[in-house]
C-alpha cells in the first residue's frame, strides 16, 4: 500500500515536471540538474543590453545640439545656449568615456564626465550630455522623464519671461523705453504672469547712459557684461526711474524681476535694493556676480540679502551642486536660479531644489536661451521642483524656424503663463530628420546618420 503511494506520488512529480518542459527522467537527475541548466531553460531570451554608440554634436541655428545614439536605435537629445558654437569640441571630448555604457544608468555615466566640467560655460557640455540620457531613459522606457525623476507634484508649470526682443527695440536707458518694453509684453498671447527686464550693468546703460557709473564703458569687443565698478548718484536715480515706470504699467497683477549685472558694488547694490524695497519685486538678479564669473562670493551675497527685503538672486553661472552649498547652507539669497544646460543637467536640478527648500529658499531658474529642447527639459523639471518653484525662464525658438524642425513643440505652448506638462516618452521632443537636415553645415552633414 505504502509502496503504491510513493509510486503514484512519483509519477505525478515527474509528470508535472515534463508537463512544464523539464523532461526530467528521475528523482537524481531532478536533484542534479534543477539549480543548472534548467533553471536557464525557464528564463526568456533577453534582449542585448542597451549601450552608447556614439555621441554627435551638431551647430544647429547657432546651437550645440548633442545627440547620444545607441545599439537599439534609440537617440536622445541635449541642447546648450545658442551662440555657444565653440562648446562642440567640448561635447565630443567625452564621448571615449561614455561608449559602451548603458546610457539609463544616468548617474553612473555622469560619475565618469562631471568632474570634468566647470562654470558656465564650459559646464554646458556635461549638462547636456546628461539631458541626453535621461532623454533615452524615458524613451527607452516608454515614459517621461518627469516619472524618472520621482514624479510630477503638478500639472502645468509657470514659466517667465526676459523681455530681451521687446528691450533691443528701445534706446534702451530711459524710463519709457522701459514702460513700452514691458507693455508689449504684457499684451502677449501667453498671459505672461512674471516678467524679467534687463538694467544696470545688465543692460545698455553701463555704455550709453551718461554718467552711469565711475569708470570708462567696455567697448563691444569685451566678454558679456565687461563693465564694473560704482555707480554715480545719477545712475542710480536712472534704475529707480525705470523700475518705477515699469511698475505703473504692470500694477500689481504681474510680476516684475530685474536683470541687474553682475556689475555692481556691494555698498551700490545696497543702496538700490534699499530704494526699490516700495515696489515689491519679485527678485534682483546677479547684482554682484553672476553670468560668465567663474566664482559665487557667498560672503558679500550675505551681507546684501541681510540689508534689504528685496529677494536677492543669483546661480545661474553655477555649475554642481557643490558649488551651490555655501549660498544655500548660509541662506546668503532669497532665490536660486540655476541653469539646465550650465548647472550640470536635470538630476542636478532637482538636487539643488531640494536643498534650496530645505533652507527656505526659492528656486527660479534660468534659461533664456536653451531652446526648445532646453524649454522640454525645464518642463519636466517644473512638473518634479518642491513647492519652492516660482517659475523658469522660458526660451523663445532662435531662429523661428526651430519651430519647424522639433515634433513635441505644439506642447509647449504658453496658456496664461503655464505649459502643461507632456506624458510623451522621454523628453516630449524630437527631430523631424527631413526639415533638420536642411539646416546643417557641411561638417555635420552626418549629424542624423
Amino acid at each position: 500500500m505504502g509502496q503504491n503511494k510513493a509510486s503514484r506520488r512519483d509519477f505525478l512529480f515527474k509528470s508535472t515536471l515534463s508537463g512544464l518542459g523539464l523532461g526530467l527522467m528521475g528523482n537524481n537527475l531532478f536533484a542534479e540538474s534543477f539549480g543548472k541548466e534548467n533553471d536557464l531553460l525557464m528564463k526568456a531570451p533577453s534582449k542585448a543590453a542597451l549601450t552608447i554608440t556614439d555621441i554627435k554634436c551638431a551647430i544647429i541655428g547657432g546651437s550645440p545640439v548633442v545627440r547620444i545614439t545607441t545599439n537599439q536605435g534609440i537617440s536622445g537629445y541635449g541642447q546648450a545656449e545658442i551662440a555657444k558654437k565653440y562648446l562642440k569640441p567640448f561635447v565630443l571630448f567625452y564621448k571615449e568615456y561614455l561608449i559602451g555604457e548603458d546610457p539609463t544608468n544616468v548617474e553612473r555615466c555622469m560619475l565618469k564626465i562631471r568632474r570634468m566640467g566647470s562654470f558656465k560655460p564650459y559646464g554646458s557640455a556635461v549638462s547636456i550630455i546628461e539631458m541626453a540620457l535621461w532623454d533615452i531613459a524615458g524613451k527607452a522606457a516608454s515614459l517621461p522623464v518627469y516619472k524618472l525623476l520621482g514624479g510630477k507634484i503638478r500639472d502645468r508649470v509657470r514659466v517667465y519671461t526676459t523681455a530681451v526682443t521687446q528691450y533691443r527695440e528701445t534706446s534702451g536707458i530711459n524710463p519709457d523705453d522701459y514702460a513700452q518694453a514691458v507693455s508689449k509684453v504684457k499684451e502677449l498671447k501667453e498671459g505672461f504672469t512674471i516678467i524679467k527686464m534687463p538694467i544696470g550693468f545688465h543692460s545698455q546703460m553701463g555704455g550709453k547712459a551718461p554718467n552711469f557709473f565711475y569708470g570708462d564703458p567696455v567697448g563691444p569687443g569685451n566678454p558679456p557684461h565687461g563693465n564694473r565698478g560704482p555707480l554715480t548718484e545719477q545712475g542710480l536715480k536712472r534704475i529707480i526711474s525705470c523700475v518705477e515706470a515699469m511698475k505703473k504699467v504692470l500694477g500689481d497683477g504681474i510680476g516684475l524681476a530685474i536683470d541687474c549685472g553682475p556689475g555692481f558694488m556691494l555698498s551700490d547694490a545696497i543702496r538700490l535694493c534699499k530704494s526699490l524695497e516700495p515696489y515689491n519685486l519679485m527678485w534682483m538678479e546677479d547684482l554682484l556676480t553672476g553670468d560668465y564669473r567663474p566664482y559665487v562670493m557667498a560672503d558679500d551675497y550675505l551681507e546684501l540679502t541681510r540689508s534689504t527685503s528685496v529677494p536677492i538672486h543669483t546661480g545661474e553661472q553655477i555649475y554642481l551642486r557643490q558649488n551651490f552649498r555655501e549660498l544655500i547652507e548660509r541662506n546668503a539669497i532669497r532665490v536660486i536660479g540655476p541653469d539646465v544646460a550650465d548647472a550640470g543637467g536635470m538630476a542636478e536640478m532637482k538636487w539643488i531644489a531640494e536643498f534650496a527648500d530645505l533652507h527656505g529658499i526659492q528656486m527660479a531658474p534660468h534659461g533664456i536661451y536653451d531652446g526648445l529642447i532646453g524649454n522640454a527639459a525645464q518642463v519636466h523639471l517644473g512638473a518634479v521642483m518642491p513647492q519652492n518653484f516660482i517659475a523658469f525662464e522660458y526660451s523663445f525658438a532662435t531662429p523661428e524656424w526651430w519651430y519647424d524642425i522639433l515634433d513635441g513643440v505644439e506642447d509647449q505652448v504658453v496658456k496664461n503663463g503655464h505649459i502643461d506638462v507632456t506624458d510623451k516618452p522621454g523628453l516630449g521632443v524630437n527631430f523631424i530628420v527631413k526639415e533638420a537636415k536642411k539646416y546643417l553645415s557641411e561638417e555635420d552633414s552626418k549629424f542624423f546618420d
